[in-house]
């Protein structure tokens, strides 16, 4: 009898065995393309301003990049925001890029050049205007900026692109009706805080670390922008139909908004390329995104919000021939 149970238990360990290479089998092969060397060569990929989430994220995506693909050279190169991030990749002066979706539209309505190249990689996090002022300024509402020294934002931002459009619904022209500053996320804060401006337009991911930086030094605040006025953005027309109502959590800024939401307008971003950039190295790059969100969530916040069941959606833009490759291989 001794000799017949190690043979009786022998059988249950092997099938374990097996069933646990199968398992590490269909993990890998979730994980990893079919072909498993790594895209080679160098790539360009556009940011945004240093105190900016794009340029966050994109610092946390090369590193990501770095350990699937350790023989890709991925040069960060910081920019306005989303209007000139376009630009570069339609012209070629880019590979990869973060915008808003507004402001990719806007370059494809204008029919500006290679706007029929660009291409989606991914849908990320979404952009949430804030509008900000000194917390005992008598600044409420939008129409109080009549008159005052507001900065709107770099040139060739999304910035200037949603702080225009704001005022306008508003009924306030901004070459006439306010002292435009051309001020982003960078010089914005502290101009605010030697009182040389009166307020400033900020779009960008929850929480943007100028404002974390700003918040202990000077005490803001933040002026609403009501859903009617949102409303009132769509009326415009053609790229404004990407702006939606919403509140920025009380979480965004604990220690300004005191436990309150703030009434205000969102935007998607999208991770976007060309159509002549290699499909293979966009699917691998497309999978890095993905796997890596918590891991660079962890530093950025923005990035928690990527999720594989929304990415493919990156109106206005198809999906790159890459992304929709590894989109059907992760497909249920």
């Amino acid at each position: 009898m001794r000799k017949v149970f190690p043979r009786i238990r022998r059988r249950p360990a092997l099938m374990g065995s097996a069933a646990a290479f199968v398992v590490l089998g269909l993990l890998l092969w979730w994980l990893l393309p079919l072909d498993e060397d790594p895209p080679s060569g160098t790539i360009t990929f556009s940011t945004g301003s240093p105190a900016g989430v794009y340029q966050q994220y994109g610092s946390g995506l090369r590193t990501a990049f770095a350990k699937d693909m350790p023989h890709l050279d991925v040069r960060l190169l910081t920019s306005q925001g989303s209007q000139e991030n376009v630009e570069r990749v339609a012209t070629g002066h880019a590979d990869f890029t973060i915008a808003a979706a507004d402001a990719v539209e806007t370059y494809r309505l204008r029919k500006l050049p290679g706007a029929g190249t660009l291409r989606g990689v991914a849908r990320l996090y979404d952009d949430y205007v804030q509008l900000v002022v000194p917390r005992d300024s008598s600044i409420s509402t939008i129409q109080d900026l009549r008159g005052k020294r507001v900065a709107i934002g770099l040139e060739n931002s999304g910035v200037r692109l949603i702080a225009d459009r704001v005022l306008a619904a508003a009924g306030l022209d901004p070459a006439k009706d306010i002292k435009p500053f051309a001020d982003g996320i960078d010089t914005g804060p502290g101009r605010l805080k030697r009182h040389q401006i009166d307020a400033f337009f900020w779009s960008g991911g929850l929480p943007t670390n100028g404002l974390v930086q700003l918040a202990k030094t000077f005490a803001f605040r933040f002026v609403p922008i009501e859903a009617d006025l949102v409303t009132k953005l769509h009326e415009q027309g053609g790229a404004s139909r990407y702006y939606r109502a919403t509140k920025m959590p009380e979480s965004a800024y604990p220690t300004v908004q005191d436990g309150s939401t703030v009434a205000t307008l969102a935007v998607s971003n999208l991770l976007m390329t060309r159509e002549d950039v290699d499909p293979r190295l966009t699917e691998w790059l497309t999978r890095s995104v993905i796997n890596s969100r918590d891991r660079i969530g962890a530093d950025v916040h923005s990035a928690q919000l990527v999720d594989l069941r929304t990415a493919i959606y990156t109106d206005p833009l198809a999906l790159q021939d890459g992304a929709r490759d590894y989109y059907r291989s992760v497909k249920p």
